[in-house]
């Protein structure tokens, strides 16, 4: 197997490669994790010289345009002309270049802004997103639609995930247009660094279920090697382990060692007040896989964040 990684530098591209590394690669698999720097997937000439140059067997396709709430409200166009691009490119790339699979990377906030509680696989398409979003989700749904369209025309074994919010090492901090719990722990940083209080957006009471990045990259594989529906399959964990943000808060001010208050600027959107989702469909596969502890994901995050500040920063 060769296997290309799209968006192989980011968060959760960074953690297939330690995962790898650390043991869980085989010794049938070269991986192949690449970057903006090796192509520009909106161009289709590009994409398509970058499938002619690794010859990949299987893809995981991680590359976006992300971006945390405030991002999306200010350019939602841009999210979804660019996030069309890349994955029509992928996709039909990995097709004609004969990939036998493809595991794409979907995002809870796909799913219906007006729903019932928990979320599942098949609700995906069963109203619009939130509006602070949509540009972002549905060219991310579209994915879907691609996918069953290969399956039924050509027969491919494309397929997608749905992870819940992952963190973790090398996750963009950027306090301004980064997600929640990296923005948060950038602002403790900060916050002990000049002895004033923790300012958190909004008031606190959405609640989200975090994902580690490293558990997100054991599941990736699982999935890569074993998984055959079309049909996407959410990676969370329980409703039972879903936090609010102001405890996340809280645990990340514990982890930082931050011992001054926290103050909750409700002038700030909260977005999406929960989207709670079911892992249900993932633990009738794997009943025995063990999710990293929260607060550990947290320490292990913001002491990773500490001892690479310079870089992570930016």
């Amino acid at each position: 197997k060769r296997i290309l990684v799209t968006g192989g530098t980011g968060l959760v591209g960074r953690a297939i490669e330690k995962v790898v590394a650390d043991g869980e690669g085989r010794p049938d698999e070269e991986w192949i994790f690449v970057s903006s720097r090796d192509a520009d997937l909106t161009s289709s000439s590009e994409t398509k010289a970058l499938f002619e140059r690794h010859k990949p067997t299987h893809v995981i396709h991680l590359a976006a345009m992300v971006g945390g709430l405030f991002k999306n409200l200010r350019s939602n166009l841009d999210f979804w002309r660019t996030n069309i691009h890349i994955n029509d490119n992928v996709l039909h790339s990995a097709h004609e270049s004969g990939v036998q699979k493809v595991v794409s990377c979907l995002s809870t906030c796909i799913f219906p802004d007006k729903t019932t509680y928990p979320i599942d696989e098949t609700m995906i398409h069963n109203g619009p997103p939130h509006s602070s979003n949509f540009g972002y989700s549905y060219a991310k749904r579209m994915i879907d639609v691609q996918n069953r369209g290969y399956s039924e025309q050509h027969g491919r074994r494309f397929t997608a995930v749905i992870p819940t919010n992952v963190f973790g090492p090398h996750d963009n901090f950027n306090i301004e247009d980064g997600h929640v719990l990296p923005g948060l722990i950038h602002k403790v940083y900060l916050a002990k660094q000049s002895g004033s209080a923790l300012t958190v957006w909004g008031t606190g009471k959405p609640r989200r279920q975090f994902i580690y990045s490293l558990d997100l990259a054991r599941l990736f594989l699982w999935v890569l090697r074993e998984y055959d529906e079309v049909e996407p399959i959410i990676l969370s964990v329980g409703e039972e382990d879903e936090v609010s943000i102001r405890e996340a808060a809280e645990a990340i001010a514990e982890a930082m060692e931050f011992r001054g208050e926290l103050v909750f600027d409700t002038t700030k959107s909260d977005g999406q007040f929960k989207k709670t989702a079911s892992n249900a469909k993932l633990r009738r596969y794997l009943p025995e896989f063990q999710f990293t502890p929260f607060r550990k994901a947290v320490k292990e995050t913001c002491a990773w964040f500490n001892a690479n500040y310079a870089n992570a920063r930016k």
